[in-house]
């Protein structure tokens, strides 16, 4: 039977997405982050105009900005500009438990209102962030966080974060990588499910079940109208008329908090597409991993990226959880054509995922070019195990391909030193969690345990040195971890999640 991806009747029209910086001030945004005003791009993204953007614009026109000092000055004269972050206050002599506990307070935040053209959005409740340079709660981040929440006696926050996402499907159909007008175009993994799932608030079901259907009807856009083959924005059609996804932006442009990064690898890679380059930039932003040798051609180099031709094994993984999600939900609210429905697709993309994503030793991306699963093996190999997709039997492969990616300090990302923060010998926290939690799912309970007390271990002595809990570690020499576009962050939301969370 044909299947229909249709929005819930409930669903409010999503607003119009406000402009980002770099498109309302274009040349200006143009060359503050080319000539490296800030070293970080971030920072004039997450800069607050004092006046119109047009009037703004209008005296930039008539400015003689020719020297960077000129620049400078006209920049701080327009605009407020966030102060460098505050790295969280050290606490070495609190037990790790206590400190994380005591941390919480610190990345607490509210946005109800925002300065005008400020390119942060607003939530009606508090929300933790990350640290560092991350100021606005993040998606996927946000479950991982959230974790430790509950599991620390924060169900308060827990239960305005579960509000806070909902506000965002409400008003702009999906939600966004983060707080952000230049998040708005991606998405990240789609993780809602489980975040509404950590709520205790049974009154609000109906709510939370309408606006995921409205988040799957986001990620199913166009399905409708692919023929065998095709593919359009975040939904992929196979040969065999089976239906997968990918990561994708709906932007072709720079990144605005990476704007100079991303021009300059355009500018080096004369031999790309410009607008295909920074689409699969903003795909892999969306995928969370950006990035990683798991999305380059030739595994080694960024400029070699092409996030948007695989149907990533995380990804779908995420979907079949929320689509079975949406059928329990809808069981239980007595919506049986709904729960049939999403039966069925949560069904049907299991089978699809055993059939094309499984190489015969772990479940992988699959190649969209050649139609194959590929042989990258990386710890996303996990989620189909999280999620519940595997078979005994791959389950059991599964592990076996997963051992040699344990280190003294956790899972790494994947076994290629490529530089990039997602690759070896890094360790992040959600890939701990959905290894672990995947394997006692399959009862592989010795791997899952030693993981666990790995990440906890690498985690308490690098406390113990610096008093921090860090973005990533580096698993294999138990140190902090590196590569990327940035320097290693403190904080960190997902970190003291997860640690919290696999703390007995």
């Amino acid at each position: 039977m044909k299947l229909r991806y249709l929005l819930p009747a409930l669903l409010v029209a999503a607003s119009p997405a406000p402009k980002s910086p770099a498109q309302l001030f274009g040349p200006l945004y143009h060359a503050v982050q080319m000539r490296g005003i800030f070293p970080d791009s971030k920072t004039f993204a997450d800069a607050t105009p004092k006046r119109p953007a047009a009037a703004i614009l209008a005296d930039y026109a008539k400015c003689r900005c020719a020297e960077d000092a000129t620049l400078r000055q006209f920049v701080r004269v327009n605009f407020d500009i966030p102060e460098a972050p505050a790295a969280p206050p050290s606490s070495e002599r609190l037990p790790l438990k206590a400190h994380i506990d005591a941390l919480w307070p610190q990345l607490t935040r509210t946005t109800a209102r925002v300065p005008a053209g400020s390119s942060a959005l607003t939530l009606p409740r508090r929300y933790v962030v990350p640290g560092g340079r991350f100021r606005e709660m993040y998606y996927w981040d946000s479950y991982f966080t959230m974790l430790g929440l509950a599991r620390g006696g924060r169900q308060d926050l827990v239960e305005d974060m579960v509000v806070d996402f909902g506000s965002l499907v409400d008003r702009y159909g999906h939600i966004p990588n983060g707080t952000r007008t230049y998040y708005l175009s991606r998405s990240q993994p789609p993780v809602f499910y489980l975040i509404a799932g950590l709520s205790r608030d049974a009154k609000t079901l109906s709510v939370r079940n309408r606006q995921l259907r409205a988040e799957h009807a986001y990620w199913m856009a166009g399905a409708e109208a692919l023929k065998l083959g095709q593919q359009n924005a975040r939904v992929v059609r196979l040969a065999d008329g089976a239906l997968l996804n990918r990561y994708w932006d709906d932007r072709d442009d720079p990144r605005d908090e990476s704007y100079k990064e991303d021009t300059e690898l355009a500018d080096r890679t004369p031999g790309r597409d410009r607008k295909q380059l920074f689409r699969d930039l903003r795909a892999a932003a969306e995928s969370g991993w950006d990035f990683s040798s798991r999305w380059f051609a030739d595994g080694r180099s960024l400029a070699t990226i092409r996030t948007t031709r695989f149907a990533p094994v995380d990804l779908n993984s995420l979907m079949v959880g929320m689509e079975q999600a949406i059928a329990a939900n809808c069981r239980t609210l007595r919506d049986a054509p709904c729960a049939t429905a999403f039966d069925k697709r949560a069904t049907a993309r299991v089978a699809a995922m055993r059939a094309h994503l499984w190489n015969g030793r772990f479940f992988a991306d699959l190649d969209l070019d050649t139609g194959k699963p590929n042989g990258f093996a990386s710890a996303a190999m996990a989620f189909p195990l999280f999620a519940g997709v595997a078979t005994e039997d791959q389950a059991r492969a599964t592990a076996k391909a997963l051992a040699p990616f344990v280190g003294e300090g956790g899972i790494r990302t994947t076994l290629v030193s490529s530089g990039q923060q997602w690759d070896e010998p890094n360790g992040w926290a959600p890939l701990q969690w959905v290894g672990v939690q995947g394997l006692r799912r399959y009862r592989e309970t010795a791997l899952a345990e030693r993981i666990a007390a790995a990440w906890l271990a690498s985690v308490e002595r690098e406390y113990r040195a610096s008093g921090k809990l860090l973005e990533k570690y580096d698993v294999v020499e138990r140190r902090p971890g590196g590569g990327g576009e940035y320097p290693n962050q403190d904080g960190f939301g997902w970190t003291n999640g997860v640690t919290r969370a696999l703390m007995p």
